[in-house]
């Protein structure tokens, strides 16, 4: 139970995290607050509210580009 509850949580703080970084992006690329809070929020509930598990297929995939390229290195996998 308290597992649940914690991945529920670090759920939530991951989507706040993207909306802020989707948010800076979208006011960036159009120029407008207002329509980059639209959009945001529009990206987000198509996205992630729509299909939760997508969060953390983020999350798997940052941490295969963080931490997988050394280990696969150590590995070998690569080499020839």
């Amino acid at each position: 139970m308290i597992l649940l509850d914690l991945a529920e949580n670090i759920h939530i703080a991951i989507s706040i995290f993207l909306f802020i970084w989707l948010y800076n992006w979208a006011k960036g690329s159009v120029g407008s607050a207002k329509l980059a809070l639209f959009l945001a929020v529009v990206i987000m509930f198509l996205t992630f509210y729509s299909y939760p598990e997508l969060v953390w297929a983020l999350v798997a995939l940052w941490a295969f580009t963080t931490f997988g390229k050394d280990l696969l290195s150590k590995v070998g996998v690569f080499e020839k």
